[in-house]
């Protein structure tokens, strides 16, 4: 007999469905999906047709300082499930259920690491006390949720996205002795741009740039570099994620410089890629994909020398380009949806088995 599991998301994105795909052909699971909308007002993802076992709840939202709040009606019948899982703590949905309908019930929240905003974030996030299990997206966030919620079962399950088309492209051969570094994401503050183009100024006429992504607050970024420095870096713009494995074959280091990243499916990407890894110590995918001096290196978050220091070691001894790009791309065949799939069946029997 076939597991009956809903997931209550907020948008279809690329990362999470990829996994559904593979849960959803698991012939032990009866899947469907429910989001709270069918895109975000900023969303960077094409809308995508969606499967038989999604679909997009009728709702609104309200906003709450940089916050959206959705509130959705009428809502599916949980009863009908042996088990729900919920990736959305902020909406308004999402705090109903968790408080109402699904008391007493199986039920896992999964989620990126929280932060800690005071009384109103304790508050919200309260009714996971009372959940049957929290599947953590990483170890970094695994460690905070066993700490603060040691009631439920914990259960590590990151993002397992396809890689196919990263790991069939071929990887730049380096002929010019110069070393592309890639980044790719949004061009914000948080994302560490500012410290990125700081470090790379530094390393000297060998070193090139590629940033993929959307604008943002690039241009003001970019103004006070020497035009010799802004000379050596391409700016590629947004490109859609079917693009991406074109960009990343044109590199041959990736950089991840977040002063904060609850994940950053990027870095799934970069080895599938091949490439080696350059990312701050608070990047969640950090801390389960990338192993020091075997395929890349950890810096101080926020410290532009750290960073600087890291990446100059690729212009230095070009001969570990190589070396590490082919440990990334072993590591990305332990990273297939199929993997991610299979750990959410054990985690479903073991939240039914309690």
């Amino acid at each position: 007999m076939s597991l009956r599991v809903a997931f209550i998301s907020v948008v279809p994105s690329p990362y999470q469905r990829d996994l559904f795909r593979a849960l959803a052909a698991r012939a032990e699971v009866e899947l469907s999906v429910f989001y709270l909308e069918a895109a975000a007002p900023d969303s960077p993802w094409p809308e995508k047709a969606l499967a038989n076992y999604e679909s997009i709840l009728r709702g609104t939202w309200l906003r709450r300082g940089a916050a959206r709040c959705h509130v959705n009606w009428p809502l599916p019948k949980l009863r009908d499930y042996d088990v729900v899982v919920m990736n959305t703590l902020m909406s308004l949905t999402g705090q109903w259920l968790m408080r109402t309908r699904l008391r007493g019930r199986a039920w896992i929240f999964w989620g990126e690491r929280l932060g800690r905003g005071g009384a109103l974030h304790a508050a919200l996030a309260a009714p996971l006390h009372r959940a049957a299990g929290i599947a953590s997206i990483g170890t970094f966030a695994e460690r905070d949720y066993r700490e603060r919620f040691p009631e439920p079962r914990h259960f590590r399950i990151p993002y397992y996205c396809d890689l196919g088309a990263f790991l069939t492209a071929p990887r730049r051969v380096r002929e010019d002795g110069r070393v592309v570094f890639l980044f790719c994401g949004q061009m914000i503050a948080r994302k560490g741009v500012d410290l990125l183009l700081a470090a790379f100024q530094r390393l000297g006429r060998n070193a090139r740039l590629l940033l993929v992504g959307r604008e943002a607050e690039l241009p003001a970024i970019l103004a006070p570099l020497p035009s010799a420095v802004r000379e050596r870096c391409v700016y590629a713009g947004f490109q859609p994620p079917e693009e991406l494995p074109r960009f990343f074959a044109q590199a041959d280091v990736f950089v991840l410089p977040s002063r904060y990243d609850g994940w950053g499916v990027v870095v799934n990407q970069a080895l599938g890629a091949g490439l080696p890894v350059v990312c701050s110590d608070m990047v969640g995918a950090g801390y389960d994909l990338v192993e020091d001096e075997v395929n890349g290196l950890k810096f101080r978050a926020g410290d532009a020398d750290s960073l600087a220091e890291k990446m100059a070691r690729f212009v230095s001894e070009p001969e570990i380009i190589g070396q590490w790009g082919a440990a990334s791309r072993t590591k990305a065949h332990e990273w297939t949806p199929e993997v991610g799939a299979t750990k959410w069946v054990e985690a479903f029997q073991a939240v039914l088995a309690k």
